[in-house]
């Protein structure tokens, strides 16, 4: 049986990849019924590999209703697409005009807590501001963004110890209360069409027809999950390093131009999500191991960004290492969506903290609380003590 770190060691479970890797870097889960890939060419086989490595919904969870999440559980050509009519909102170019707007929700959101010399990263930041983004990118309403943040939750958050039926249970308030604003909103837009992304999907044509309903919604939860929650590990998991290493906070903030290389390497050394899944296609052959047709593969990305092979001393955490091939983002077809997004939000954010607050500290006497996810990587929480500059 595959034993994952729990507790804080699972924030950093280093020591356990580097014994997979090494010791099991193909490894058949018999309770899982699930294969699990380690090393950093083998993970971006499967990553890029589409053809053998399958993302489809219908075979991945049949029976299940796997519309509302959209182009990440499909293969070409739909998958194709349907992602060229939101790429062009996620393109460097347009994402670099919303950092006024980040910098403006960012000092916002410090304004509140500056002046107490304490805050939780998490909730007072690292939540709050991807969230107001990615709502006003949609044109969800102001007071529905608390709201979102536990929609965002009940998608990703699994209790490892409950089975999936429990989990869904648990949930499922909470997601059919998500699909019913959307549905509502959807409405709304088509009466009245506003200048944001369910407009634009309403809109959208592929072969002169419009875009189903379940297409439609798979879009709006995408963009709530890659919006949000991967910045906000990203930012979370970025205090983490930084904490660990209090001297990269000074090089930052006598240097801010190092903070896109520093962004690039939190990705590689914590990355925001730790595994993604696929389905085989048809028998292939994975670090010398034979593998049939309908087998789940799990690929470690958290494992793939700290190969030896790959990275030199890869448990060094160096802010200007080069190259930074990391697979924090996916590759290939499936690369993140929201990854440009991501990138400039956490660049503004970490070095508009840098620039108001000084000896920034985590509360040890707090533990980090993992959040109960099977494939995002982040602490439910993170309070820190700082001086304001």
């Amino acid at each position: 049986m595959l034993t994952y770190p729990t507790g804080e060691q699972a924030l950093s479970p280093f020591d356990w990849y580097r014994f997979m890797r090494q010791q099991h870097p193909v490894f058949y889960d018999h309770k899982a019924n699930c294969w699990h890939v380690f090393r950093y060419d083998d993970v971006s086989r499967v990553l890029t590999e589409h053809a053998t490595f399958s993302s489809d919904g219908e075979r991945m969870l049949p029976g299940a209703n796997t519309a509302i999440f959209s182009i990440v559980l499909m293969d070409p050509p739909r998958h194709r697409q349907l992602r060229n009519l939101v790429t062009q909102a996620f393109t460097l170019r347009a994402v670099a005009q919303l950092a006024p707007r980040i910098s403006k929700i960012t000092n916002e959101l410090l304004d509140k807590v500056i002046a107490a010399g304490e805050m939780d990263v998490i909730r007072d930041l690292a939540s709050p501001m991807p969230i107001i983004v990615i709502a006003e990118l949609l044109g969800v309403a102001a007071e529905k963004r608390e709201s979102f943040k536990r929609w965002s939750d009940a998608l990703i958050e699994q209790d490892e110890n409950k089975g999936e039926e429990e989990y869904l249970q648990t949930n499922i308030q909470k997601i059919e209360e998500m699909n019913q604003y959307f549905v509502q909103a959807l409405e709304q837009r088509r009466l009245q069409p506003q200048n944001d992304l369910i407009s634009m999907l309403l809109a959208a044509k592929l072969d002169g027809q419009h875009l189903t309903k379940g297409e439609i919604l798979g879009f709006c939860v995408l963009l709530l999950i890659a919006g949000n929650l991967t910045t906000v590990n990203l930012i979370g998991n970025a205090f983490l390093c930084f904490d660990e290493h209090p001297e990269v906070m000074e090089r930052l903030h006598n240097n801010p131009a190092l903070m896109p290389s520093a962004v690039e390497e939190i990705l590689r050394y914590r990355p925001p999500v730790k595994s993604i899944d696929r389905i085989t296609t048809t028998e292939t052959t994975i670090g010398g191991q034979r593998i049939g047709p309908n087998q789940f593969i799990k690929a470690w990305m958290g494992s793939a960004n700290h190969d030896e092979t790959q990275f030199p001393n890869p448990e060094r955490f160096d802010i200007q290492r080069e190259p930074n091939r990391h697979l924090a983002f996916g590759h290939g077809i499936h690369f993140c969506l929201g990854a440009p997004l991501a990138r400039l939000e956490a660049k503004i954010a970490l070095n508009t903290v840098l620039e108001r607050m000084s000896e920034i500290r985590r509360t040890p006497s707090i533990p980090l609380e993992p959040i109960n996810s099977p494939v995002m990587l982040g602490t439910k929480s993170l309070p820190i003590t700082f001086k304001r500059l």
